[in-house]
């Protein structure tokens, strides 16, 4: 059961950034032969969607939400392969139903947010992925190594995500997440969906070594304890032990 609703968490998770994220840059017309402020407008939902969603169903799935985020933390020992399975499926659902969802409110010449090779070169877009990627996905292991950080955690990953766009929406239109590309493009057909097998390889390619980079960094460091499989989860504060207050309150008679 718990299983079940860190799937829907997941799914919803995935949905929302789908919806969101592709769907602020089909609004304000986001195109990457054409830098404006649309870039910032479109890279600042999609990393602000991450900072909502972390504390809405951080404490529930971890808010991986992205299946690159979800073979990093599975790499780094923080996940089974059952939850690795289960959340990879949620997570391509729930891009789908995101996809659908633009499909019926912008209609399928408006590119619904796809991702396309750069200079049709698929070599380069392979590696300028799996370097975005690697970039997010690191930065996600770093902040949430420590239960300490776990109040701020969502913010910088968002904030993170946000640069990622930045840079990289003039190449490929950033995609750095399977599930984000892959719900858009089989509505939009055409290149987008041809093309998509680059934008679900590389970063999950990314999400590998940024894990096995991360473990190499952080040698025999032992991370602390975590109650989530995930990254985004809030911290939770220290219980006192039964009875405490009680043996206080005698002590001061």
């Amino acid at each position: 059961m718990a299983l079940l609703r860190k799937c829907i968490a997941e799914f919803i998770g995935t949905f929302v950034l789908v919806l969101f994220g592709c769907g602020t840059a089909v609004a304000v017309g986001c195109s990457t032969s054409q830098p404006n402020a649309a870039y910032l407008m479109t890279a600042l939902a999609f990393g602000l969607v991450i900072v909502a969603m972390a504390y809405s169903i951080g404490n529930i799935s971890g808010c991986h939400i992205n299946p690159a985020v979800s073979i990093g933390v599975f790499c780094s020992g923080k996940m089974s392969a059952k939850e690795f399975i289960a959340y990879i499926c949620s997570q391509f659902v729930g891009g789908i139903a995101g996809g659908a969802m633009l499909l019926a409110v912008f209609g399928k010449d408006s590119g619904l947010g796809t991702n396309g090779l750069y200079q049709d070169n698929v070599w380069l877009s392979l590696l300028i992925e799996i370097i975005l990627t690697f970039v997010f996905v690191i930065a996600i292991l770093g902040v949430t190594s420590k239960t300490s950080n776990g109040s701020v955690a969502g913010i910088v990953i968002g904030l993170t995500l946000t640069l990622v766009h930045i840079f990289g929406i003039h190449f490929t239109g950033t995609s750095v997440n399977p599930a984000r590309s892959f719900g858009p493009a089989i509505f939009a057909g055409g290149d987008a969906f041809k093309n998509v097998w680059v934008f679900i390889v590389a970063p999950l390619v990314g999400g590998v070594l940024a894990a096995l980079v991360y473990k190499l960094l952080a040698g025999d460091e032992k991370p602390e304890e975590k109650t989530e499989a995930s990254p985004a989860a809030p911290a939770k504060q220290p219980q006192k032990p039964a009875g405490a207050n009680k043996n206080r309150s005698k002590k001061k008679r």
